[in-house]
């Protein structure tokens, strides 16, 4: 049995932050890591960039740039991010590719061919200021179902409802904020009525599903499917392959999933077995599971496998594990709103495991789930650093200490070493239930049961007093102690993998299957060096703090306040913005990365402070020549303005 895993495919218009990671990203290479790693199954990882749709033109607008050249920026962004956590992808690709649209033109033909594909004539939102018809993206306004403002023209981000900007009340250009006229135009329809039937006997056989992914595609179904537009009138995407509609492309969530087959056929043609891909895409034996969030359940569970059904050809997905949200300040994280806590960010504070780490204990499998700073940063030090950190270093120095570095001899087990492999076997056990079910974060608490089970066992067994007496007896413990720890660092594994490497290497072990366990001991090997693997993470960061300066050095530093005049974004970057600060009698250009916090707008005339005799540096080729001073606040910048309406060039002091 071979199992495809695929992840959503990430929008090329912005960053990822911790929404998307703890929504699919970290689930599925979790899952992924397991079965390939741990249970040895035949598994690939499938993701890419999806590079095409209104969030893509809407942002390379807004930057004055081309889609390509916004597409090409954030893929590379993306990718490196993933890589730098370790999120591992047997192929990582993207859909503005030739084999990509090929197969998605073919993909439409044959579903049109098959009569499930029809054109409808219909009046469309004309923006008469940008000359063009909007895109459901391009259009904003008030929710029709539950009058939430800023919904979108395809989907209310509050209530989860699939919309039509047509229905959506006080409608504007999301771009210029003008009303819109209605006006004649046509589009391509996906006939999903037609498979209504097919897709509610497929679903109620997904009794194993999770509940609210289940419930509410098949609450879709109860209240009868719509047949959905599938085109849209823009220039970048998948050009429909029909002579009557030169100027239309296909809608991003019907050209996106199939962007997981051409994914998959990309990479069998990179690794020279051109075929290959067919062996996991039309192969009923084939295991395929879709990692996803909340927002993509609709798309996943109905739109997707009704493609499938129509087209006829591939297997249909096995599973589809959504998360809920992962929300910050009571509110869903945005790439498009600005509002989120961006990864790339985290990592440069952080190692990637405590990041990985700490958001496994809070992922939002089954409802939404809040991200709190300082509880992450408890949970890294109560349970990675005191209670597994803390065992390792106790157990390896000990060993070094007194064995030199050799595992000691085990002895026969006897009342405490019986209660400690039975608790052992059990969560090894319970542990593959979990892992198999999707349930990532109940996983991890058992492997931390274990760690904090070997942790009592020591207390109780004493080896530091059996030394001075049965230098033997006092060995056996830390032979059982030590042998727990190799099977912990695989189950660990899926979680924290630069870690597990590492206690891998100290341990001199480097299989990482369930099985290679199942007996974990090791007695009489020689390991490495023991080193301190978990330090608390405010540590860490202290590490990072540059040294303390003399208050005579502070009052060299040249700091006044100045008013801004101008601001422009800098292209190819997501949130740098050239500045034009006046300080009187004279003007600097000040390079600052705000600009996913503060509209350019809202900026102009704002009184601001700035430290200028700093040497002058170039920035994504624009001269810096200072550095304005903004307050940390939930990982945004928050200006530092002065209380009153001082002038410009006043020095702070």
């Amino acid at each position: 049995m071979k199992i495809l895993v695929t992840s959503a495919l990430p929008y090329a218009n912005g960053s990822i932050h911790l929404g998307h990671l703890a929504g699919c990203y970290l689930p599925a290479d979790i899952y992924f890591k397991f079965q390939k790693y741990l249970m040895g199954k035949d598994v690939i990882h499938i993701c890419g960039t999806d590079e095409h749709g209104v969030p893509i033109t809407i942002e390379a607008e807004k930057n004055k740039m081309s889609p390509r050249e916004l597409v090409d920026f954030y893929h590379k962004d993306i990718k490196e991010t993933f890589e730098k956590l370790f999120i591992e992808f047997t192929y990582f690709g993207g859909t503005a590719r030739e084999i990509h649209y090929k197969l998605a033109q073919e993909f439409f033909l044959k579903i049109y061919e098959k009569g499930y594909i029809e054109k409808r004539e219909e009046e469309g939102l004309y923006c008469e200021n940008c000359n063009r018809f909007l895109p459901d993206r391009y259009v904003e306004g008030i929710c029709p179902y539950c009058n939430s403002s800023g919904a979108r023209g395809d989907q209310c981000e509050v209530c989860g409802r699939w919309l039509d900007p047509n229905l959506l009340l006080e409608p504007k250009c999301k771009i210029c904020s003008s009303t819109p006229i209605k006006k004649k135009t046509f589009h391509y329809y996906f006939l999903l009525p037609k498979l209504q039937e097919k897709l509610y006997n497929w679903l109620k056989e997904k009794n194993y599903w999770k509940q609210n992914v289940l419930n509410y595609a098949i609450s879709w179904i109860k209240e009868g499917l719509r047949a959905r537009s599938i085109t849209r009138d823009l220039e970048w995407g998948v050009p429909v392959p029909l002579e009557e509609a030169k100027n239309k492309v296909l809608y991003v969530w019907f050209d996106a999933p199939i962007g997981y087959i051409s994914i998959t056929k990309e990479w069998a043609e990179k690794i020279g077995k051109k075929d290959l891909w067919k062996e996991y895409w039309m192969d009923e034996n084939t295991k395929l599971i879709h990692f996803i969030g909340k927002d993509n359940i609709v798309f996943h569970a109905l739109i997707w496998p009704a493609m499938l059904i129509a087209q006829g050809e591939y297997i249909l997905p096995y599973d589809i594990p959504a998360n809920e949200y992962l929300n910050m300040e009571g509110g869903k994280m945005s790439t498009s709103r600005g509002m989120a806590i961006w990864v790339k960010d985290y990592i440069k504070e952080y190692p990637a495991d405590y990041l990985r780490f700490g958001l496994s204990l809070i992922l939002p499998e089954t409802k939404d789930s809040e991200f709190s700073y300082k509880e992450w940063l408890q949970n890294v030090n109560t349970h990675l650093a005191d209670n597994f950190g803390n065992l390792l270093q106790r157990v390896l120095t000990f060993i070094h200490k007194n064995f030199n570095g050799r595992i000691p001899e085990r002895k026969e087990r006897g009342e405490l070493e019986n209660k400690l492999i039975d608790s052992f076997e059990k969560g090894i056990n319970k542990y593959i239930e979990l892992m198999e079910s999707f349930k990532f974060k109940d996983a991890l608490k058992q492997v931390l049961f274990i760690s904090s089970e070997v942790n009592r066992y020591i207390d109780f067994a004493k080896p530091w007093e059996k030394l001075k007496k049965d230098k033997e007896e006092a060995g056996s413990i830390l032979s059982y102690s030590i042998g727990i720890i190799n099977a912990l660092r695989v189950l660990f594994f899926p979680f924290i993998p630069f870690s597990s490497k590492k206690i891998s290497e100290i341990l001199k072990e480097d299989d990482l299957k369930i099985n290679s366990i199942k007996n974990p001991f090791i007695d009489g090997k020689e390991i490495g060096k023991p080193e301190i693997l978990f330090k608390k993470a405010e540590e860490i960061k202290i590490e990072k703090r540059e040294e303390l300066i003399k208050i005579e050095d502070f009052n060299k530093i040249d700091i006044r306040i100045g008013e801004i005049k101008s601001v422009e974004k800098i292209l190819g970057t997501d949130k740098l913005l050239k500045i034009t600060v006046s300080f009187g009698n004279f003007e600097r250009t000040i390079v600052a990365g705000i600009g996913d916090s503060y509209e350019i707008n809202e900026l102009i005339g704002k009184k601001i402070t700035v430290i200028l005799n700093l040497e002058p540096k170039k920035i994504k080729g624009v001269l810096s020549e200072g550095m304005l001073l903004a307050a940390d606040f939930n990982n945004k910048p928050v200006l530092i303005i002065p209380e009153k309406d001082v002038p410009p060039g006043v020095k702070v002091k």
